[in-house]
């Protein structure tokens, strides 16, 4: 009896996530039908990038050099926060602009520690806002990029021309991951499912809908809505900065969120380590560091992506059966994630064994959280801490 129960169970998750959870497993949300054909283009729009930098020395260059050669009409300044880097990071991002003969174009500035009560890159973002914000020509539209993506050269001017003609206060990319290690091309397109899985890019995009949520690789936001908002001190603590964005500009007005094939993470993965400390940084924030949500979330993963092959294949019917078909849909609905990373439908089979992983990883996210290790990142433990706890 309780071995049906978890099978129809299962079964129910899944055609309500294939039929009514906003279609989040089509990947129909794209940037290049974000920006309307035939929009003008926005000669006359400023626009700030701000790249927050810590220990970037590797790939500076390289995401640097994608931003000065972007081909946009309006103005562009481009302001460095180097994040207390001991890798010459600043120097690296300057030796780039002179290499490319656009030293003018660049501002570095070199921040020191972290006010009590901010995570590291949201201090070194605010940091760069206000130095924009200051600028004698303001801009309309600060990006938020991370220093370690690269952007193809229409990336901003797509961006720009779609939050104009959409009236959206905050536009962002989820960037394409790499996908070249094993563990990358095991790892990295379950990924972006889950993400979309947990935020429909389609219910994001509707100003009717409450959820929201941003990818924090590329964010274009309108500098004005996000200064009448506080700036971000208003999500100063926030570990998933990018969502906790997106949820304070949609009070604002209209976001948008889209997948591109155009603007690229240079950050490997290269072993189950690797992507292990990814997930776990930040796995138990997203749970808002709940035990009763982490339980709950742990007996779901059970439930939805490991019970349906067990069940399908040990189970008697009816049970087997409802199990199998929930196996079938939880595949034919991943296998889109998996064509965008170039990768054999086949691998879908293979998701529950996947999920079991980030099912550990989601654990361990909370187990370092109660030794005081959370929220790990470049010799920073950025968790909210416990109650009791002093900073």
């Amino acid at each position: 009896m309780i071995v049906a129960l978890i099978a129809f169970a299962g079964l129910a998750v899944w055609l309500y996530l294939v039929a009514f959870h906003g279609g989040f497993w089509r990947l129909t949300e794209r940037d290049r039908r974000f920006a309307p054909a035939g929009a003008p283009a926005p000669h006359e729009v400023r626009v700030a990038v701000v790249v927050p930098a810590r220990d970037e020395a590797d790939v500076i260059g390289e995401s640097l050099g994608s931003l000065f050669a972007q081909k946009f009409s309006g103005r562009l300044d481009i302001v460095l926060v180097d994040d207390e880097s001991s890798d010459g990071t600043g120097d690296a991002a300057m030796a780039c602009a002179a290499a490319m003969g656009v030293r003018d174009r660049l501002t570095v500035l070199r921040k020191e520690g972290v006010a009590s009560g901010w995570t590291g890159k949201l201090a070194a973002m605010q940091f760069g806002f206000d130095h924009a914000c200051a600028l004698p020509a303001p801009p309309d539209f600060v990006l938020f990029c991370d220093a370690d993506i690269a952007l193809g050269e229409d990336v901003l001017e797509r961006l720009v021309v779609g939050a104009l003609a959409r009236g959206t206060v905050l536009s962002s990319l989820m960037v394409k991951l790499r996908c070249d290690s094993a563990a990358e091309k095991w790892f990295v397109p379950a990924f972006v499912f889950f993400f979309q899985m947990l935020y429909p890019f389609s219910r994001v995009n509707d100003p009717s809908s409450p959820v929201a949520a941003a990818a924090g690789g590329v964010m274009l936001v309108r500098a004005e809505p996000l200064a009448r908002a506080g700036g971000l001190a208003a999500i100063r603590g926030a570990l998933i900065d990018d969502c906790a964005l997106g949820a304070l500009m949609k009070k604002q007005g209209p976001i948008w969120l889209g997948l591109t094939d155009d603007a690229f993470s240079l950050r490997p993965y290269p072993t189950f380590g690797d992507i292990e400390r990814m997930v776990t940084r930040s796995a138990y924030a997203q749970l808002d560091y709940s035990p009763i949500r982490l339980a709950g979330a742990l007996a779901g993963m059970g439930v939805v992506y490991l019970a349906p092959p067990l069940i399908a294949l040990f189970a008697e019917t009816p049970a087997r059966d409802a199990g199998l078909v929930a196996y079938l849909l939880m595949a034919l609905a991943y296998m889109p994630s998996l064509r965008f990373y170039g990768l054999s439908g086949a691998r879908a089979f293979a998701l529950p064994l996947v999920a079991a992983c980030y099912t550990w990883f989601t654990f361990l996210s909370a187990w370092r959280h109660w030794r005081g290790r959370g929220g790990a990142w470049k010799g920073r433990y950025q968790a909210r801490m416990r109650a009791g706890e002093k900073a």
